[in-house]
């Protein structure tokens, strides 16, 4: 094994709690602030992050079209979640539909 692999799989480990926080609603934040110099961390913080923002745009749109439209965006935030937090446990980074392409945007 090189000394590369050794660095990811070291940051891999070093980050995966903080990690599976960035799929858990607003709890995004913290690895965001706490742990911004591990890339495995920020990866999924920044896609946590606009997992969040996503959830707080589908709870505005709930207020002007009804039930229906709050029930099927936290269904579909819910399992891009989930699928994130699968990614994490397994130590991979996660290309989330639609979130990759907005949380690779982002720069912190």
């Amino acid at each position: 094994m090189n000394k590369r692999q050794s660095d990811k799989d070291q940051q891999i480990l070093d980050g995966k709690v903080f990690a599976i926080l960035s799929y858990l609603s607003i709890l995004c934040i913290i690895p965001l602030v706490l742990k911004k110099d591990n890339p495995f961390v920020l990866k999924h913080g920044k896609q946590g992050l606009i997992l969040f923002l996503g959830q707080v745009a589908v709870f505005i749109l709930h207020i002007i079209l009804g039930l229906w439209i709050l029930r099927l965006g936290m269904f579909v935030l819910g399992v891009l979640s989930f699928l994130g937090l699968i990614a994490v446990l397994q130590g991979r980074d996660a290309e989330l539909p639609v979130v990759s392409n907005l949380a690779n945007s982002i720069t912190l």
